[in-house]
């Protein structure tokens, strides 16, 4: 049977979180299918990237909507409401790294101006709930809301490195990443 295009796709998020800097042919070997089917489904490594990271800002918006984070920034929360509604995103954020972790230190996006407008949308979402959980005295209110989503975002970086390495075991994720999140922030 042929590979199909989501075929490839499937293989090749899984390749790039494992060898991020891949080649063509090393992406076509693991999809099981030549160089030339691979690049009738992309012509050039710049397309097949564009994929994964629209793909990567989608499970992205995903997140948002799983957690009711609009919901959430239109509502006049407490400050446990708040807390649930970040523990959650944090934690459906850690769950989805794993899948598009690459593309956490892919710059495609940076080239792209609709890539970089939905990620700084999604980015600004998070921020505005960064700055209600300072207001509610969930999180420190000394530090910049940009800086706790930076923080966030090495974080996920330092998780995709470790399991990269194998130097944590996946089922302590969620615990080494919320509590290093929390004392850093609170």
């Amino acid at each position: 049977m042929a590979a199909s295009r989501e075929d490839i796709v499937a293989v090749a998020i899984q390749h790039l979180n494992h060898a991020p800097n891949a080649s063509m042919a090393e992406i076509a070997q693991a999809a099981g299918v030549s160089r030339a089917t691979l690049h009738r489904h992309f012509s050039t490594r710049a397309e097949l990237q564009y994929e994964l990271a629209s793909r990567a800002m989608d499970a992205w918006a995903k997140t948002h909507t799983a957690v009711g984070l609009d919901e959430a920034l239109s509502a006049d929360l407490d400050a446990a409401g708040i807390k649930r509604v970040l523990d959650e995103l944090l934690t459906v954020t850690l769950e989805h790294s794993d899948e598009h972790g690459f593309a956490l230190t892919d710059h495609t996006t940076h080239g792209q101006p609709d890539l970089v407008r939905h990620a700084n949308e999604l980015e600004e979402k998070e921020i505005a709930l960064f700055a209600a959980a300072q207001r509610a005295g969930v999180l420190r209110a000394d530090l910049p809301p940009r800086w706790v989503s930076n923080l966030v975002y090495g974080l996920l970086v330092a998780v995709r490195e470790s399991m990269r390495q194998g130097d944590v075991a996946r089922r302590d994720l969620p615990r080494i990443f919320l509590d290093t999140f929390y004392r850093g922030t609170t």
